[in-house]
């Protein structure tokens, strides 16, 4: 299930072919509890007929490794559902209250690997209450009995808590890889527990959590055990409070498989020096700070760190560079050759900053940058790195009136000189439909398209036009797409356009767009695989909503937030599709006064039915 972690297009695993369990648990399941525990087929001279042809399909199912493969392929019969989930190594859950853990383990007995998801993504920008949910706790409790030799769990968006990292260490004795992405709750204490009782692991990756701050943090590090050698992963950038360098610089140099590292901005280019001196086979690394530690009169020189990053001939994907000082980065000039993966989205780093690093980066596939890089540094990329696959450029000022620094000019640039693009995410403050026009003619093997005009409804900035010509070009000429993200001034012929050329789009988000509900008619009719619409600020009420009746249940969520919905709207939506969990979320009201407008509607489909865990301001209705 290689990229499970990341905002994967493909479904939450198919768990049998009704909520009820009616068409799995009443039948006699062969050997589904027996001591082969799903590892591979069993031979037996005097096996039947029928049995011998379900070990020679689970042969071939073990060849299966795309999560939509395999659940289509449970699908064919019931002999093909038994040896489907015989074979099964890695288990991927798109949505924790989409199935009942229990079930999940009960039908799964060979599972390796759990990748879990949690929250929806509308979290990152604090549109959920506190305490909305998502704890792992009780995927923890089923996943411990069921699979001692579980090795590998990652968890997005989930609230995770010292005692649920604790659980993790006791019950898992061969556990090797722990990824918690966008995560919660927990602090350096339970990182200590891992460290500590997890003497097999290999793998600690933590990304973009929020890690809770401490007056006296845990010596996290220092747990690690001295007979651990096997680590090849440690990202710890998000943990934001300081650590023991002494004992990482221990824990690396007795790390001869560490490949990845990303330390936290408590790490100076002194520090650094001393890290990368320990680890000359990495092939990630994560600066920290990128400053010097000491005044600038007795700091370290250029001169003295190049050879550094000169004898690090392997490196190949960097970050970091928090509280950059910009006067160091030619140091990594030794580097840039081989790079395949910059990112730089943690500084503001302007054109003059960044430019001569990116004449250097002629290999370089993926690149993270904020918009501070200007329209200037843009082009200088186009020039430079023909081979590019993914750019984001992220908004410094994310506000909607903010002077954003990029602009078609940038896009149009990188259409041109990037004609090998698959993935865009793009934040500004104006945009012309005949940039994005263009993009749709240069870049037409784009997978992703997510371009975020940060004004509301904003128009072509030329013409004056809505940008639905351009968002139009984007459906007809990328035949690839399967995400895309739509601001600026739309109207209903943007939507129509989407509903009639994209039909592979899987998730799709809106905002600020749209000028009447028939834009979601059009989304629902035409776009026949979406698996996930997010909406905001648009002018869509219950109308729109109740136009996909008929497509809820073959998609996985829907948000919706600061529109136009009603609770009767949502009350019907409930009404309708009693299979379907439907969400709202209150804002905060003194007065305690019930409103008849929805803010935010969350809607899933769930064999599990509603969940128990709710806090006051969730209403399911």
């Amino acid at each position: 299930m290689s990229g499970a972690a990341e905002e994967a297009d493909s479904p939450p695993t198919h768990m049998s072919e009704d909520s009820s369990g009616s068409s799995s648990g009443g039948r006699r399941t062969p050997d589904l509890r027996g001591g082969n525990n799903g590892g591979g087929p069993r031979a037996s001279s005097s096996a039947p007929p029928d049995q011998v042809l379900e070990n020679v399909l689970e042969s071939v199912l073990e060849f299966l490794t795309a999560a939509r493969d395999r659940n289509a392929a449970s699908l064919v019969c019931r002999s093909w559902y038994r040896a489907e989930a015989q074979t099964r190594r890695e288990l991927f859950i798109g949505n924790c209250y989409a199935v009942d853990p229990r079930r999940a383990v009960w039908r799964f007995r060979g599972v390796h690997a759990v990748v879990l998801k949690g929250k929806p993504r509308f979290a990152d920008f604090s549109l959920l209450p506190d305490g909305w949910g998502a704890n792992v706790k009780p995927w923890l409790e089923a996943l411990g009995p069921a699979y001692p030799c579980l090795e590998r769990i990652c968890l997005k968006r989930m609230t995770v808590t010292d005692d649920d990292l604790g659980l993790v260490a006791r019950s898992f004795p061969q556990f090797k890889e722990l990824s918690l992405v966008c995560c919660e709750g927990f602090s350096t204490l339970g990182l200590a527990v891992i460290a500590e009782r997890c003497r097999h692991l290999r793998v600690l990756d933590l990304i973009e959590d929020y890690v809770d701050q401490e007056d006296e943090a845990v010596d996290w590090i220092s747990k690690f055990p001295v007979s651990n050698t096997s680590l090849e992963s440690l990202m710890f950038d998000c943990v934001g409070v300081p650590f023991n360098f002494e004992a990482l610089e221990a824990l690396v140099a007795r790390s001869p498989s560490l490949r990845r590292l990303r330390v936290n901005h408590h790490v100076s280019v002194e520090q650094l020096r001393r890290l990368m001196a320990r680890a000359p086979q990495l092939t990630h690394l994560g600066t920290g700070a990128f400053r010097p530690e000491a005044p600038q009169g007795g700091a370290m020189s250029v001169s003295e760190l190049t050879p550094s990053f000169a004898a690090s001939t392997s490196i190949v994907c960097l970050s970091g560079f928090q509280e950059v000082n910009p006067e160091y980065l030619p140091a990594i000039y030794p580097v840039c050759g081989n790079l395949t993966s910059l990112n730089v989205s943690f500084a503001s780093l302007t054109a003059e900053d960044l430019t001569p690093v990116i004449r250097q980066c002629h290999k370089l596939q993926t690149f993270w940058v904020l918009d501070t890089v200007g329209d200037e540094g843009l082009r200088a990329v186009a020039e430079t790195c023909s081979d590019l696959r993914e750019l984001r450029v992220f908004p410094l000022d994310a506000t909607e009136d903010s002077d954003g620094s990029v602009s078609d000019v940038g896009l149009q640039a990188i259409s041109e000189g990037c004609r090998k693009l698959e993935s865009i995410l793009y934040f500004c403050q104006q945009m012309t439909n005949s940039a994005v026009v263009a993009m749709s003619n240069n870049c037409p093997d784009l997978v992703v398209f997510r371009l975020c005009i940060m004004g509301r409804h904003r128009p072509d900035r030329i013409t004056g036009e809505p940008m639905d010509d351009g968002f139009g070009a984007i459906v007809m000429n990328c035949k690839k797409l399967t995400r895309l993200s739509v601001s600026g001034l739309l109207t209903d012929k943007a939507f129509s356009y989407i509903g009639k050329y994209g039909k592979l789009i899987k998730t799709l988000s809106l905002a600020f767009s749209g000028n009447s509900d028939l834009s979601l008619q059009f989304l629902f009719e035409g776009c026949t695989r979406l698996q996930k619409l997010e909406v905001r600020d648009s002018p869509f009420s219950d109308r729109g909503l109740l136009c996909g009746l008929d497509y809820f249940y073959n998609m996985r969520f829907l948000w919706m937030n600061s529109c136009r919905l009603t609770m009767r709207g949502c009350r019907e939506v409930a009404q309708r599709m009693p299979n379907l969990v439907v969400e709202v979320m209150e804002e905060p009201n003194e007065d305690k006064v019930e409103t008849e407008t929805v803010d935010k509607l969350y809607l899933y489909r769930s064999l599990a039915g509603p969940r128990d865990d709710a806090p006051p301001l969730v209403k399911i209705l």
